[in-house]
């Protein structure tokens, strides 16, 4: 098997395991609310499933953070460094008060209105530079 097939492979699996159908619309659409960059095609995931290809590292990060998998790990295979529980635990138990509740409403988010929150937040850091 060649890179772009095992990478396909670990890909599938990664969203089987986050509850996601392995379709080419479904990750199209939720990859593209989660990418800040020009949106992808749905062609284009079509190849990244049939393992014609693998996605740049900025897109491969966001894949990464989406399904909840470590960037290297989706990209390679191998095992991974922390587990996802691991991961949310270490910053999550710095978060305290008003702020835990805000992340935790803003997870609850669906995805559209997630990335929306997140335009205003950037766009207020941006205006105090």
């Amino acid at each position: 098997m060649d890179e772009k097939t095992e990478f396909s492979e670990r890909l599938k699996q990664a969203i089987q395991d986050a509850g996601y159908n392995v379709r080419p619309i479904v990750l199209e659409r939720e990859f593209n609310t989660r990418y800040w960059g020009h949106p992808v095609t749905v062609q284009a995931v079509r190849r990244w499933l049939k393992g014609e290809s693998i996605p740049s590292q900025d897109k491969l990060q966001v894949l990464a953070e989406w399904l909840q998998v470590e960037a290297h790990v989706l990209r390679f295979g191998g095992q991974p460094r922390l587990s996802v529980i691991q991961r949310k635990k270490r910053w999550y138990e710095t978060v305290e008060g008003p702020e835990r509740e805000v992340l935790e409403a803003f997870m609850e988010l669906p995805a559209e209105e997630r990335k929306a929150v997140r335009t205003v937040i950037l766009a207020l850091v941006k205006g105090k530079s």
